[in-house]
């Protein structure tokens, strides 16, 4: 069984910066492909970011050239560093294991004016 484990979220203004952790455990970390996805109130779940195994990356449009998504294998853990934050992305963020149904709970991140 797969553990997800995401923190790191918070309260932070408009401009500002966190970084988000995603322990995993119980998989070959390693060989898989990770991800972020957000849902902000009254939205549907949208992708963020993917990093593969071979440490190929992926963004959204709407987050590409402030978001950036790393690992570490032999922590088994995946970042999500996000800079310059906006209003709009307020969500909820979770890590997911490509290609499976496994999931986080979720980390809250709200960004003020």
């Amino acid at each position: 069984q797969v553990q997800l484990v995401e923190s790191g979220g918070g309260l932070v203004q408009a401009g500002g910066s966190l970084r988000l952790s995603c322990a995993a455990s119980g998989s070959t970390f390693s060989n898989e492909g990770m991800d972020w996805y957000r849902q902000a109130p009254g939205k549907q779940r949208e992708f963020v970011a993917r990093i593969r195994s071979d440490l190929s990356t992926l963004y959204a449009d709407s987050v590409k050239g402030r978001f950036t998504i790393s690992r570490d294998n032999a922590k088994s853990t995946v970042y999500l560093q996000m800079n310059s934050l906006g209003l709009e992305d307020t969500a909820v963020y979770y890590c997911h294991v490509r290609w499976t149904n496994y999931w986080g709970q979720g980390t809250q991140v709200t960004v003020s004016s």
